[in-house]
């Protein structure tokens, strides 16, 4: 496909649909007694003219919800004290990465001496473990994220063509327990007592924990969508005796937000792992988390029955390509201008589509039907989109690891310094109820119509201000360190304690809730994406592809590994706002004509179909 994808291809997109569909995108149905397809007697009028609103959120929904958030403790719970677990060695006198001295425990745990090259541990300092210093530390939680973020391309694979998602869940639960139990018992004393190994089985269990947690990640948030089996429009008169439009899109957008804010919610187990950590040990920090995660395979279990799955089917990705390869042949030139115009041409889907052919000369292995194409071309359009998210992302892991680094080097007054991670997740608790009953509410009935392609692009102009904010904050922090050498984290007093810069550590709260209400515009908004763009059968494996934008991100920002040093925070800060904003910039202007084709694009499919040659539809089961 060319890299533009825009310039004319609307007009080949648009022939994906049905004629009722395409009589919609013509304005056919202007007439207020006409009804719009794929809807329960709407109007196009009423469609424009009535507030649209979100139906109710059925009982299984909630149950992949508490799953997610289970999960996520579980994953946040152990994560997000990586840091310095890995970065600073065992305080005075502990043998489990407590501060064991009362008086001290005032200085949180901003560990700030790294041990030697060959990552001996020695001196003082609060709490750590394995002295590794900041980039290796930042070298392996990279690569976690990373890890954690390819696995779900597996995920999606398996459970769109082997084992559907319900059991691809519930397998992955264990094998994400096994690792856990692992990290326990890497983080126990006598494993402390020898870092190099307690380091080979911190990396053992982030490769079990992340094929487990990947397999999961890739396959809740559809499963999720699954719940909700209507698709249609209507209408129905509130207590007001206002008449509302039911939209599924709108439903579905409301049940991500809340589905992110579980997530959250689940983060918020940080902040238990962190004094547990400082008070405990890091063997009790991972313990408590790994217990919490029996709740994922008890709720599977006990909702197997109603939740709503679609079976899997081997030849979908197989069919998918087919359908690409069927178009494009003979549309291929050794001059890439031509290439680009056959591609670009109104005509590019025609012949992959069933309708294209007569019984006698139609292919045998073209088993689909027109609204399939139809679904595949939408898909492309959807993962050109999501293409641009691993800036946004790049961006998002500086709360993860930097900042952290940041508030070491700051004024703690009693508060861990990987604490303070924990703002992102309480913004997004906080607002996302405000923007799902106040903000977009708000906007629609003002007749505003912000898509997802506008609220992608806010988000990457807000985490570009963050990093603007993080930028200007470490260089007053340079400024105010006693050590005044650009790496007050490590600046230390004569008896080798912390000796941070005057500035309280809360006023780095800055980009944590800004990074937050980015995530609400955009990171929620491409999970949302994701799956209404997706065939039906293709849902888990085009969520994993938005999520594998995280591992390009985590891939890019490893390479950035020599960068991303405490002295040259300032810098990379700034690079990454601006890279933000040209990213946000150059998103909108690509994908503007493809936003004016929203509604366009969330009719494909829905209308009455043939399927596959070899089934019925629907494709939808309800249960196991």
């Amino acid at each position: 496909m060319a890299n533009d994808p825009t310039d004319k291809q609307m007009p080949a997109l648009a022939k994906l649909a049905t004629l009722e569909e395409k009589k919609m995108a013509d304005g056919d149905y202007a007439s207020s007694e006409e009804y719009l397809p794929g809807s329960d007697g709407v109007t196009l009028h009423e469609f424009k003219t009535l507030r649209h609103v979100s139906d109710r959120h059925p009982y299984h929904a909630w149950l992949v919800v508490i799953v997610e958030f289970a999960e996520r403790w579980t994953y946040y719970g152990t994560t997000n004290v990586f840091s310095n677990y890995i970065r600073a060695g065992l305080p005075p006198g502990s043998t489990t990465g407590a501060v064991v001295d009362p008086a001290h425990r005032a200085d949180g745990v901003a560990g700030t001496y790294f041990g030697s090259d060959a990552g001996l541990l020695s001196q003082h300092q609060p709490t750590g473990a394995l002295g590794m210093g900041q980039q290796k530390s930042f070298a392996i939680r990279t690569f976690n994220t990373f890890w954690v973020y390819f696995t779900p391309i597996i995920g999606g694979i398996i459970a769109d063509t082997m084992l559907g998602r319900y059991k691809t869940i519930m397998l992955s639960s264990f094998i994400c327990l096994a690792g856990h139990i692992i990290l326990v018992g890497s983080a126990s004393p006598p494993s402390l007592a020898h870092p190099q190994g307690a380091l080979g089985g911190l990396i053992v269990s982030i490769l079990i924990m992340g094929l487990g947690a990947g397999f999961i990640k890739s396959n809740v948030s559809p499963m999720l969508g699954e719940q909700y089996s209507f698709s249609r429009l209507r209408k129905e008169t509130l207590d007001t005796g206002e008449v509302v439009i039911i939209s599924p899109n709108v439903t579905l957008q409301s049940a991500y937000m809340y589905y992110y804010a579980a997530i959250n919610f689940g983060a918020l187990g940080a902040i238990s792992a962190s004094f547990l950590a400082r008070d405990h040990g890091y063997w009790a920090a991972y313990l408590v988390p790994t217990c919490l995660f029996l709740i994922v395979p008890i709720v599977l279990a006990v909702g197997k029955k109603g939740y709503v799955t679609t079976p899997p089917r081997g030849s979908v990705l197989l069919d998918c390509l087919r359908v690409i390869k069927m178009a494009s042949k003979g549309r291929w030139s050794i001059n890439p201008a031509r290439t680009y115009r056959n591609f670009k041409a109104p005509d590019f889907w025609d012949s992959a589509k069933p309708s294209y052919y007569t019984d006698a000369d139609r292919p045998a292995k073209l088993h689909w039907d027109d609204e399939f194409v139809g679904e595949v071309g939408r898909t492309i359009q959807a993962c050109l989109v999501l293409l641009y998210f691993p800036i946004f992302w790049l961006c998002y892991s500086q709360i993860d690891g930097n900042l952290a680094t940041v508030a070491a080097g700051m004024r703690l007054d009693g508060s861990p310094n990987d604490l303070i991670q924990n703002l992102n997740p309480l913004t997004l608790i906080i607002f996302i109820p405000i923007f799902d009953k106040l903000i977009y509410p708000g906007m629609r009935k003002l007749g505003w119509n912000f898509t997802p392609i506008k609220r992608i692009f806010v988000g990457f102009l807000t985490v570009g201000l963050a990093m603007v904010y993080a930028a200007v904050l470490q260089h007053f922090i340079y400024a105010k360190s006693p050590c005044h050498d650009n790496l007050p984290s490590e600046c230390e007093t004569l008896e080798e304690y912390p000796n941070p810069a005057p500035i309280n550590v809360w006023v780095v709260s800055g980009p944590y809730i800004l990074v937050g209400i980015a995530e609400i515009f955009a990171s929620i908004t491409s999970l949302e994406y994701a799956f209404t763009k997706a065939p039906k059968r293709m849902k888990s494996v085009v969520t994993a592809f938005a999520q594998f934008q995280s591992a390009l991100s985590a891939a890019l920002n490893f390479a950035l590994t020599s960068l991303n040093v405490e002295n040259r925070f300032t810098w990379l800060f700034g690079s990454f706002a601006v890279a933000a904003w040209i990213t946000g910039f150059v998103f909108f202007w690509s994908f503007f004509k493809l936003d004016q084709q929203e509604a366009e694009l969330n009719q494909i499919g829905l209308g009455e179909r043939r399927g596959y040659d070899d089934e019925k539809p629907p494709v939808i089961e309800t249960g196991a």
